[in-house]
C-alpha cells in the first residue's frame, strides 16, 4: 500500500449509510464549478456515495444511475443544479466533448462515475475519488485533490469527517 500524501483523505465505509454520510459531508462543501470525477469496479459504492453527496448538498431528489441516459440533474430549492454524469458509456473522447461541461460547471458541481473514461478531457484540477470493494459491507475510497479549491475542500471534509 502506498504512503498517501498529506493532502489526500483514505476512507473505510462499513455500510451503505456510512458511505451516504461521508458523501453528505462532501456534498455539503460542493459549489458551481466544482468537478468530482469518481473511479472504481462495479459495486464500489459511487452511485451510494453520489446519493449522499446530492443529499448534504441539500438536493431532496433521489439518486439512480444515469448509465443509460448519461447525466441526471438533480435541484434544490433554489433552483441550483448538481450534475451526476456516467461515463461508463461514453464511446470516445468526442462524445464526450459533446456533453459540454463547461456550461454544466458554470451551473453546478459535477460528478462523475467512471471518470478515468474521460478523464483526458477533464480539467486539470479537481476531486479524484478512488473507490474499493472490499467485502459484501465495507469500501474503501480515497479522496486525491489537485489544486487549491479542492485542496482546501477535501481539508474541510477531513475536519468534517475526523473532527480532526
Amino acid at each position: 500500500m502506498p504512503i498517501l500524501d498529506p493532502n489526500t483523505v483514505e476512507c473505510i465505509s462499513r455500510s451503505a449509510d456510512q458511505t451516504r454520510r461521508f458523501g453528505m459531508r462532501l456534498g455539503s462543501l460542493l459549489k458551481p464549478g466544482d468537478l468530482v470525477g469518481l473511479s472504481g469496479d462495479l459495486g464500489a459504492g459511487k452511485t451510494t456515495l453520489i446519493s449522499g453527496v446530492a443529499k448534504g448538498w441539500g438536493s431532496p431528489d433521489p439518486v439512480t444511475s444515469p448509465t443509460f441516459v448519461l447525466v441526471n440533474e438533480y435541484y434544490r430549492s433554489d433552483n441550483s443544479i448538481l450534475f451526476h454524469m456516467d461515463a461508463y458509456r461514453i464511446g470516445s473522447i468526442w462524445e464526450a466533448e459533446e456533453l459540454d461541461f463547461e456550461r454544466m460547471l458554470q451551473k453546478g458541481p459535477v460528478l462523475i462515475e467512471w471518470a478515468e473514461q474521460i478523464e483526458a478531457i477533464l480539467p486539470e484540477e479537481r476531486l479524484w475519488i478512488s473507490m474499493k470493494y472490499i467485502s459484501e459491507d465495507i469500501r474503501s475510497f480515497t479522496l486525491k485533490p489537485a489544486g487549491k479549491r479542492y485542496t482546501a475542500l477535501t481539508a474541510e471534509f477531513r475536519k468534517l469527517t475526523f473532527r480532526v
